[in-house]
C-alpha cells in the first residue's frame, strides 16, 4: 500500500468516526420543558402566542424550550424549577 493510499484510507476512517459521533446528538429524545426559556428563545406555545421565540419575557411558565429528556426538572430558574405541564406564570 503506497503512501497515499494510506493517507486516503485514514481520512475515510476519521471522516467515518466523527458521522457516527454526530448520531446520537441527532437522535437524542427530548421533551417539552416549560419556565426555562429567555424571552425570545422558546420552542413554541404559551397563553397569548403559539410561535417560536415570540415569548417577551424570561422563563415564562406557559412557554416551553425543548430539554434532553430527564433534565426539565432538575433545571433551576430564578422563578424556580423548570416543569413538564404548563405553569400559571
Amino acid at each position: 500500500m503506497n503512501r497515499r493510499s494510506l493517507n486516503l484510507a485514514l481520512a475515510g476512517s476519521l471522516a467515518s468516526a466523527m458521522a457516527l459521533l454526530a448520531l446520537p446528538a441527532q437522535a437524542q429524545e427530548t421533551e417539552q420543558c416549560y419556565g426555562v426559556a429567555m424571552k425570545g428563545q422558546n420552542d413554541c406555545k404559551a397563553g397569548m402566542h403559539d410561535c417560536k421565540g415570540m415569548s417577551t419575557t424570561d422563563y415564562d411558565g406557559e412557554s416551553f424550550k425543548l430539554v434532553p429528556k430527564g433534565t426539565c426538572t432538575s433545571m433551576v430558574t430564578p422563578k424556580g424549577k423548570g416543569s413538564l405541564e404548563p405553569m400559571k406564570s
